[in-house]
């Protein structure tokens, strides 16, 4: 038996309070039996298993307080709204956040990390806006040698706000974020965990611009004083971060990082071009996101263009990307990535995409066995040295025939390739493989009838070392629906057949229906069984057949 009590109550409009139902409940409750059978190999699931499951929402004023309860013979649970509870409520400009809540002021400040506290956003229909929160981010849990599983942790407090200016053609934003974690919340750890109450500062400024209606420029500068342990003697440093000894104080184990963004795009004639820059110093953090990658420089171009009167649209990207920026890794890692889409729309009938992507990553390593044993500085450049080539090409067409409104037919084919190679020392390796795979379907849909029908074939092509399959089969599908679309009926199945160097002939054969049934909108019976038969030659697997039926039944309803 599992129990579990997480809920989040959403926002609601002060503004309406009076106008809305002083009580409102609704709800819905469902009961499902799943029946296993299977012959040729062992049982991957019990022969019989049932689910019930119901749930409760009520409505005071708009507030929202949820229930749910799921009983099986696998699991049993129940939710309910007081542990983790939230009201954001609203009135004109101004929306708070109260209890658990989560707030994002930008990428590299504070960025969707759940806090227990209070969050403010005033965003007037003028220039200026203003976001402030303060809460506690981190609960305290204490040291436990008879509980592995439970990290320790420091109660951490967090303290944020963001400024910001717009006119339409410029904009300002400064942020501010403050956390510092107390040393007293929890008994004292031993330093072999490496775990220490720290502090945390994070400055951003952000501006952006439109020059001429073509031009937009955009660009943002973070900075984070970092200090890993509290207990450390203060110290005076010269970093700009460390001068307000009011919100940090600078000690021995502190450090300093930078994140810098920038973006150029200019717009003409409806095409554009655009340039991005972004460098974030190994080891930047903050207390205001879960997780955060750092040590890395992204260069971008992206180019947009519309031609031969919007009927086709053409997006095209070039980027690189490289990490070790202060050289005081073992190893550094580059790649290059580079697409381009095409989408083409002749008239209303077709449609034509192709897409291309080839992704290119280099690894270098830099062994200390071999600069010590290297006779001159000219030896072994290549040997250590990892590229890494992957490639995707796709093609898609599709057409609708006819012009009937009871008759609706379409036809579609997809291409697609992918390939990826390694090299060494600029040999290329032997690990390398190429998929193909080609898809052609057709539908069609008597609409006065409520009878769609669909069919394709399906062929993959998997090659490279030591693998070389294929695999053809078609898929079929039904579905029509009855008394004035209250019952749904619906079928499909599926054959695929597998060749490869070892054996022949492996074959999937599947089969599945369904069905369901609405009566006076608030119930529904539902149906289905499942069969997959499976025919081998290989040694090391097994022929079965496998069956799966489920029955249902779903009521809903509101006050």
């Amino acid at each position: 038996m599992q129990i579990f009590s997480v809920s989040f109550v959403y926002g609601q409009e002060l503004d309406d309070i009076g106008n809305e139902k002083p009580l409102a409940i609704n709800g819905s409750t469902s009961f499902s039996q799943l029946f296993y059978g299977v012959s040729g190999i062992e049982s991957r699931r019990v022969p019989y298993t049932y689910f019930a499951n119901a749930s409760l929402n009520l409505s005071i004023y708009g507030w929202s307080i949820p229930f749910s309860f799921s009983l099986s013979n696998q699991n049993t649970s129940f939710q309910q709204p007081f542990n983790q509870y939230s009201i954001n409520p609203s009135y004109k400009f101004v929306t708070a956040h109260l209890g658990y809540t989560s707030m994002s002021f930008s990428p590299y400040t504070v960025s969707g990390h759940i806090f227990l506290g209070a969050g403010i956003d005033v965003v007037p229909e003028g220039r200026w806006s203003l976001n402030a929160l303060h809460g506690r981010f981190l609960k305290p849990v204490t040291y436990d040698t008879t509980y592995s599983d439970a990290t320790p942790a420091f109660e951490r407090m967090g303290t944020g706000f963001k400024a910001g200016y717009k006119d339409g053609k410029n904009s300002i934003d400064f942020i501010l974020f403050r956390s510092t974690d107390d040393l007293n919340s929890i008994g004292a750890l031993p330093d072999s965990l490496s775990i220490f109450a720290e502090e945390n500062l994070v400055v951003s400024f952000a501006c952006g611009t439109t020059v001429l209606k073509q031009f937009l420029l955009h660009a943002e500068l973070a900075g984070s004083a970092l200090t890993r342990d509290t207990r450390d003697t203060a110290i005076h440093q010269s970093h700009i971060l460390a001068s307000p000894e009011f919100l940090f104080t600078s000690r021995s184990s502190s450090a300093y990082y930078q994140a810098f963004k920038a973006s150029f795009n200019y717009q003409f004639s409806g095409q554009s071009i655009g340039l991005g820059f972004e460098r974030i110093d190994p080891g930047y953090r903050t207390h205001g996101a879960y997780f955060f990658n750092s040590d890395l420089e992204n260069i971008t171009i992206n180019v947009a263009s519309s031609l031969l009167k919007s009927k086709m649209q053409v997006n095209a990207s070039v980027g690189t990307q490289r990490d070790n920026l202060d050289q005081e890794k073992l190893s550094s890692f580059r790649r290059m990535i580079g697409s381009i889409n095409v989408n083409y729309t002749p008239s209303q009938q077709a449609t034509l995409s192709a897409a291309y992507s080839t992704f290119q990553s280099f690894a270098n390593i830099r062994s200390q066995f071999v600069d010590i044993n290297q006779l001159s500085p000219y030896d072994n450049l290549d040997t250590l040295n990892f590229t890494q080539l992957s490639q995707s090409a796709n093609l898609s067409f599709s057409y609708s025939l006819g012009k009937s409104e009871d008759r609706k037919q379409n036809m579609s084919v997809n291409l697609m390739y992918q390939t990826a190679a390694d090299k060494q020392g600029g040999v290329k390796q032997n690990g390398g493989t190429a998929f193909y795979n080609t898809n052609v379907a057709y539908s069609i849909n008597w609409v006065p009838q409520n009878i769609l029908m669909s069919f394709s074939l399906n062929t993959s092509v998997n090659r490279g070392s030591g693998i070389d399959s294929q695999t053809f089969g078609p898929v079929l599908s039904l579905s029509h629906t009855f008394f004035d679309k209250k019952f749904r009926l619906m079928f499909s199945s599926s054959y695929n057949n597998t060749n490869n160097q070892f054996t022949s002939g492996n074959a999937v054969l599947n089969f599945k229906t369904s069905g369901a049934l609405t009566l006076k909108k608030k119930h529904v019976l539902t149906l289905s069984a499942a069969m997959i038969e499976r025919k081998t030659n290989n040694a090391e697997q097994k022929s079965f057949t496998e069956f799966t039926g489920n029955v249902g039944y779903v009521y809903s309803f509101g006050l």
